[in-house]
């Protein structure tokens, strides 16, 4: 994989004003021992293109293995994960022959157990929660769930198991389910379950003022909701689960059985700065700027961790349409009639070029009534977001990743995941579509690992401080130089973060299940510390080890270091955050071994750069990462 520092970028993609936000938002880096990257090991590849080969990915910590779904072909996969950080295949599990029902969309596993979310063939009908050995895949029992399970999850002390139903309606939309919650009581032992339905039917002022979107045609608010993902509580007692598509999400209490609350998530305002997206796929460049829309956020995955005591809650703002041939949502803004006083430049706003290319809902907006728009809400938010346990916003990306995928692919911005050579395509569209989301301690700290299921890639932040997130890297092993179809990992769908102490390697892991690829990939999670000399790169790695080695930030220069476990192509050079290219450090041929680089914050021309937000982004031919560097002078 070649990449080169061209760039397609806006002259005006970022005022000095909303820079100026941007680096006040983004914070200063953590200290060196507690910075972390993502190394990538080794991928499992099962040969299929673009039809659900590799989803959801599991982690049992008793038999050391990863757990995937092969959609296309209906199966459990199982994988040792070898001491040296390989991948080796172990069994598979033919959901058609042992659970019966339609296909398998999710999977978890604990303790030597795997439960899988199984739909039934026709998806509006319950479907099934089964249960396997994590040993030898041999069937333990099933038990009844509701319309379209997709997504199952163990509670942290393994008594339960919970599972998202969607219940999502016919295409013809005469058949629309309920949306509900599957627990499963296996504290008696996995053949003795018991099972509980909880529906959404308690009437909360949320879902009958408006504020939770109830808007499919002839639905009561029950058949509207939409369960998507679910996180438990540490102490078991409580769980959360997104409603995508009505862009809001349900408390419930597990000791009870029942809903308790449900809240709207709200929407994020594009016109504020430092909440600029890219909005239009046929500008030909990268513009992330300020415009009169609203996002929703409608996250789908969602995770949950415990600072001092209190639970915060991390979403990964997918954002969904309802596209049904009974039902669809979706509208461009250069095909709706705005009000003229809302918009009174809607001419110039409905071009192409700027706003008229976004896709918007058409089933809000229109506040009076009186068939034109007065508002525009599009779908996700292009982020991900920290929130309390009773909904609160704490903290948002804003539009820190299209800022960063922009500097790490200024000639591959916000990519489609089934096609290369596709720059901008997904501007007009909930951009990078970030959608699985982890949480994992690394040294005492807390990282949020975010996969992004258009570009490809895993985002990496510092949550400790649920406050003030720290961007910390991006890496991506996508290829983008031939065709899609051999471009390694696309379409991240889940992760899982596996912890050193269970780790069979000594060492923290993070595994990616590409969907439109249909590989698994393998990270260890690394820490930054010791001398440049001795940072080291595993055996089996693929690409390289980059790591800025400080001071960060900086007022006269920084160090970067880069370790290869075999002679390789290097680039790598340091952008800002429109992804223009501010300096070329390094272009060439580099044998095994550890390398340090010094950037003294000179830029090409040899001026003295402003302080601000730059990457470091470091490229081979096999993989790229990110960091961000920060200039105080």
């Amino acid at each position: 994989m070649k990449f080169d520092f061209r760039s397609r970028v806006s002259s005006t993609w970022m005022a000095p004003a909303v820079l100026a936000a941007t680096v006040q938002g983004m914070h200063a880096v953590p200290a060196l021992a507690d910075v972390v990257g993502l190394e990538y090991l080794t991928r499992f590849e099962t040969g299929i293109f673009d039809d659900g080969g590799a989803e959801i990915v599991t982690y049992d910590t008793q038999t050391e293995r990863l757990f995937f779904v092969n959609a296309s072909a209906n199966e459990i996969v199982a994988l040792d994960v070898i001491g040296s950080g390989d991948l080796s295949e172990a069994f598979r599990i033919d959901i058609t022959t042992t659970a019966g029902g339609g296909g398998a969309n999710s999977v978890d596993a604990k303790d030597g157990l795997i439960v899988v979310a199984v739909e039934a063939e026709t998806k509006q009908d319950p479907g099934l929660v089964a249960f396997y050995s994590a040993l030898d895949g041999s069937f333990l029992a099933s038990y009844p769930a509701g319309a379209l399970p997709d997504m199952v999850t163990f509670t942290p002390d393994g008594t339960k198991v919970l599972t998202a139903n969607e219940g999502e309606p016919s295409d013809d939309y005469t058949n629309d389910p309920e949306g509900t919650v599957t627990m499963v009581d296996i504290s008696a032992g996995v053949e003795n379950g018991v099972v509980t339905q909880i529906d959404l039917r308690l009437s909360f002022p949320e879902v009958l003022d408006g504020t939770i979107r109830v808007f499919g045609p002839g639905a009561t608010p029950v058949q509207d909701m939409e369960p998507e993902y679910i996180a438990v509580s540490g102490d078991s007692e409580t769980a959360w689960v997104t409603l995508q598509e009505n862009n809001g999400m349900a408390r419930i209490d597990l000791t009870r059985g029942i809903v308790t609350d449900i809240q709207p998530f709200g929407y994020k305002d594009h016109s504020v700065p430092g909440n600029g997206i890219d909005a239009s796929d046929r500008d030909g460049a990268i513009h992330i700027a300020n415009w009169p829309v609203f996002g929703m956020y409608m996250p789908d995955a969602i995770a949950s961790y415990e600072v001092g005591g209190v639970t915060y809650l991390v979403t990964a703002n997918e954002g969904d349409a309802r596209d049904y041939g009974g039902f669809a949502e979706e509208e461009r803004v250069k095909d709706l009639v705005l009000d003229p006083a809302a918009f009174p430049n809607a001419a110039a706003l409905q071009a192409d070029e700027e706003i008229g290319r976004l896709t918007v809902t058409t089933t809000q907006g229109d506040v009076d009534n009186d068939g034109d728009y007065d508002a525009l809400y599009a779908f996700g938010a292009r982020s991900f977001s920290i929130w309390s346990g009773d909904g609160e916003l704490v903290w948002d990306s804003g539009e820190q990743i299209e800022q960063i995928t922009a500097a790490a692919y200024p000639d591959d911005f916000n990519s489609t995941n089934d096609e290369n050579d596709s720059f901008d395509n997904r501007s007009d569209n909930k951009g990078p579509e970030p959608e699985g989301v982890t949480v994992g301690m690394v040294d005492g700290r807390y990282y949020a690992f975010v996969g992004l299921e258009r570009i490809g890639g895993v985002v990496v932040y510092d949550i400790t401080d649920p406050n003030a997130p720290e961007f910390i890297a991006y890496e991506n092993s996508r290829d983008f130089s031939g065709s899609a179809s051999t471009s390694t990992d696309l379409g991240p769908e889940g992760i899982a973060f596996i912890s050193a102490d269970d780790s069979p390697t000594g060492t923290d892991l993070l595994a990616v299940g590409n969907e439109v690829s249909g590989t698994v990939s393998l990270y260890s999670v690394e820490t930054a510390v010791g001398d440049p000399a001795e940072v080291g790169t595993p055996t089996n790695a693929v690409g390289g080890r980059f790591s800025v080695t400080g001071p960060n930030p900086f007022a006269t220069s920084v160090g970067l270091t880069f370790s290869l476990s075999a002679d390789s192509p290097v680039e790598l050079g340091v952008f800002d955050a429109a992804g223009r290219l501010v300096r070329s450090l390094v272009s060439d041929t580099f044998a095994a071994g550890a390398h340090a680089v010094q950037w003294d914050g000179v830029d090409e021309a040899g001026n003295a750069v402003p302080a601000g937000v730059y990457y470091a982004r470091f490229a081979t031919d096999s993989s790229l990462s990110v960091k961000r560097i920060v200039s105080v002078r």
